[in-house]
């Protein structure tokens, strides 16, 4: 499942609005930046200086994305994303040192939608919020036919109510995890570029050395019991990408 527990009273956000976000830093000068870049951009920006107060507000109020720094005083990010998941399935966004792979493996784990270095551009931060914000609560317009059940194997996955099964039992995926599976899915048994994932699922900024994706596959990997050396869902296809195989569809082969 993307994620067990409802939005934190989403019907408060209101359409149209601009939208809330809630950055979680003690760093101040960093916060006052990131406010004067995106207000003019229509985002409603507020700032918490310490973990505690942060892992309250996000649950207290509606944000359509919450950006929060790993080092945090008297309670670190990864304590107070396990509070805010333990509640509200808002986006979240995590900041971490350059070159910190295991503290951006820990966040995905316990539930952060994306992370970015703390030497991000803006450019970067503001196509990260959009990929965030729009994969939330994702629904086809009026008018569209709904997109059918996707299957491989056991493995279902169901973009109308955003839930992915093995075996009959939901899988807990972050709203990034989802998208990247569906991706795959719906390319079943044709191979997927990392530079088309990103395209698909990010809107992100791609530089040919961006590794993100390896690492959110790892997670996905991981929550499906698969095997990198010996895959039953993903394949890697070196050099070029990923994709998605039937297991059943390969031992009848």
């Amino acid at each position: 499942m993307v994620n067990a527990m409802s939005p934190s009273t989403p019907s408060q956000i209101v359409p149209g609005a601009p939208l809330k976000i809630l950055i979680v830093d003690d760093d101040r000068e960093l916060c006052a930046l990131i406010q004067d870049y995106l207000r003019p951009l229509r985002y409603d920006v507020v700032a918490e200086h310490d973990g505690r107060s942060g892992a309250e507000r996000a649950l207290a109020e509606p944000f359509h994305a919450v950006i929060l720094d790993v080092m945090l005083p008297g309670m670190d990010g990864f304590e107070v994303l396990r509070r805010i998941r333990g509640g509200s399935d808002v986006p979240v966004l995590m900041l971490t040192a350059r070159g910190e792979e295991t503290d951006r493996i820990v966040g995905l784990e316990m539930g952060a939608d994306d992370y970015l270095p703390k030497t991000f551009s803006s450019r970067e931060l503001l196509a990260r919020l959009r990929a965030v914000t729009r994969r939330r609560g994702t629904r086809p317009e009026g008018g569209q036919a709904p997109e059918p059940e996707w299957a491989a194997g056991p493995l279902r996955i169901n973009p109308e109510s955003r839930v992915a099964t093995l075996e009959g039992t939901p899988l807990k995926l972050t709203a990034l995890e989802f998208d990247l599976l569906l991706s795959l899915a719906r390319a079943c048994g044709r191979v997927k570029t990392r530079e088309r994932l990103i395209e698909e699922i990010g809107e992100r900024l791609y530089d040919g050395l961006d590794r993100s994706i390896d690492v959110h596959i790892w997670s996905l990997r991981r929550k499906l019991g698969d095997d990198p050396k010996a895959p039953r869902f993903i394949r890697t296809v070196r050099a070029i990408g990923y994709m998605l195989i039937n297991p059943e569809a390969e031992a009848s082969a």
